[in-house]
């Protein structure tokens, strides 16, 4: 469960276990948010949230944050994806200090 960003608390990562189509799991004092990252052409198209099947779903507020960091971030996201999933890389988590 490879953990890409810290940024305020919350926690970004992957399950060792993913599949398409790209997305990354959000993690904050114990509730859960999941967004898929949608790209065409290598550009990005849309995010889309969705709860998790087993952990309670991240506040309004909190999914929010989350998202804009995902929007903001991808390109990074969708790096460490391809790194990790398709060319079996071991990857580093950032922490993010700075407010977006």
């Amino acid at each position: 469960m490879p953990k890409i960003f810290e940024y305020f608390g919350f926690i970004f990562l992957f399950y060792s276990n993913e599949h398409e189509p790209i997305h990354v799991h959000v993690m904050k004092d114990g509730y859960e948010a999941i967004f898929e990252i949608i790209l065409e052409n290598g550009e990005l198209i849309a995010i889309h949230r969705r709860a998790s099947n087993k952990i309670p779903p991240l506040s309004e507020k909190d999914a929010a944050t989350a998202e804009a960091f995902v929007k903001k971030y991808y390109k990074n996201i969708v790096e460490k994806w391809v790194n990790f999933f398709i060319y079996k890389k071991r990857i580093r988590s950032t922490k993010i200090t700075k407010r977006l």
